[in-house]
């Protein structure tokens, strides 16, 4: 590193094993950055004073460009948004900070997840895909599921009816207030997980639905928010957002998938575009379809 390296941090829970760590070096060499990617891990759950602490580092270190938040975006959102001079639109309304960017004495707030869901959603769906009915069950309600809820209530062929599941029933009415405002004309139905029968759920789906798993389970913590007993609605668009992990939830999905004709999407594409729009904004520069398939092209070797 010269010393004229920057600093891009990565806010997250255990940040050592993703493979951004492997990425980066070659992504900074293809943007001509001279950056260093550096971990900041904090616990789920953290308390809100560990949040503005991550916050304040990012800030007082002159080397640093800004950072990538995952996991912890409602968090810091919630417990920090105050240290914030700017936050975009998405990050206002949804509540949620996924991009930090530090510019001349300045820090800025944006939500990139409603904008990286449709980007990776967009390459699996058809532009008419929920037009003949096909309805959507999000398992996860955090800053994914809600920006995923965001962008497919903006879509021209938005589904008629979006169910979502969580654990804690007050993402969920974070989710409510959020889509009731941009998502009106999609009926919206959300379940705690300890009321939901989620395998009932899934099998009162028209064939085509999109199931996604946007709980974290099989990444940063063993499981499956599915018993072993579920089925997949036949010809669903089956998503998993975790690329890495023990992965329960993908592997219940290929297992069906040829009997009932599964579109079956890991979350590696959702990483990609994820990574790629932050650094862009961190580090302004623009980042055109052609460049990210450069990107994408070379991290498959460390995948």
């Amino acid at each position: 590193m010269s010393p004229n390296t920057r600093r891009m941090r990565f806010v997250g829970v255990s940040t050592a094993s993703s493979s951004i760590m492997q990425v980066f070096p070659l992504w900074s060499d293809i943007l001509g950055l001279d950056a260093e990617l550096v971990g900041l891990d904090l616990p789920i759950g953290a308390p809100r004073e560990a949040y503005r602490g991550a916050v304040a580092e990012i800030q007082e270190d002159p080397a640093c460009a800004g950072a990538l938040v995952t996991t912890h975006k409602i968090a810091v959102f919630d417990a920090a948004h105050d240290m914030f001079h700017h936050l975009d639109d998405f990050a206002a309304s949804v509540g949620e900070i996924s991009s930090i960017a530090v510019r001349a004495g300045q820090t800025f707030g944006a939500a990139k997840d409603p904008l990286t869901a449709g980007l990776a959603l967009e390459e699996v769906l058809d532009d008419d895909h929920f037009a003949q009915g096909a309805q959507v069950l999000c398992l996860g309600a955090g800053g994914a599921g809600t920006a995923i809820g965001w962008y497919l209530g903006q879509r021209k062929d938005a589904p008629a009816r979006m169910t979502f599941v969580d654990v804690e029933s007050n993402r969920l009415a974070h989710l409510r207030e959020v889509l009731h405002t941009h998502a009106p004309h999609v009926e919206l139905r959300t379940l705690t997980a300890a009321e939901a029968d989620v395998p009932a759920e899934l099998a009162a789906l028209p064939a085509g639905s999109l199931v996604v798993n946007a709980t974290g389970l099989g990444k940063d913590r063993p499981g499956s928010p599915l018993p072993s007993s579920a089925r997949f609605p036949r010809e669903s668009v089956v998503w998993e957002l975790n690329y890495r992990g023990p992965l329960e939830f993908l592997a219940q999905a290929r297992s069906q998938q040829e009997e009932r004709r599964l579109t079956v999407v890991d979350g590696w594409r959702y990483f990609i575009h994820g990574w790629s729009q932050v650094i862009a904004d961190v580090f302004e520069i623009p980042m055109e379809p052609a460049l990210v398939a450069r990107l994408a092209e070379a991290a498959e070797g460390v995948r």
